[in-house]
């Protein structure tokens, strides 16, 4: 992920969390899912006012759920906007998305703490 690419998307997107020095992340997946979106905005997936509206109407949705919106479920957001837009725009369907969240779940689940999870064509059961 560069910089510059970080950068314009901080601007673009005045929710991202951030420090003086860019976007903050509280886990290692949170900044993979930043990096994806960063990579598909690249690739011409979707634009950053896309985006942006599309992560809003997100957030609200949780909200009208009952997300008490305490900046800890905002890459949840990020996540569930990014498969909804590669979804609508094609680039894989739900079931897809859901068939490799479920293999990497199961992958997980069979690694040991501390060591890269693999998939494997098992994982996909």
């Amino acid at each position: 992920m560069s910089s510059e690419a970080a950068a314009a998307a901080t601007a673009a997107i005045p929710s991202i969390p951030r420090d003086d020095d860019g976007p903050v992340f509280r886990a290692p997946w949170e900044a993979h899912a930043f990096a994806m979106a960063l990579s598909l905005h690249d690739r011409g997936v979707f634009t950053w006012p896309e985006w942006a509206a599309a992560l809003a109407d997100e957030i609200k949705r949780a909200q009208a759920a009952g997300d008490p919106d305490t900046g800890e479920t905002y890459y949840l957001h990020w996540l569930a906007t990014l498969e909804g837009l590669v979804a609508r725009k094609g680039v894989a369907s739900m079931d897809t998305l859901h068939r490799y969240r479920n293999a990497w779940d199961h992958a997980a689940d069979r690694t040991p703490h501390g060591k890269p999870i693999e998939l494997k064509p098992e994982d996909f059961g």
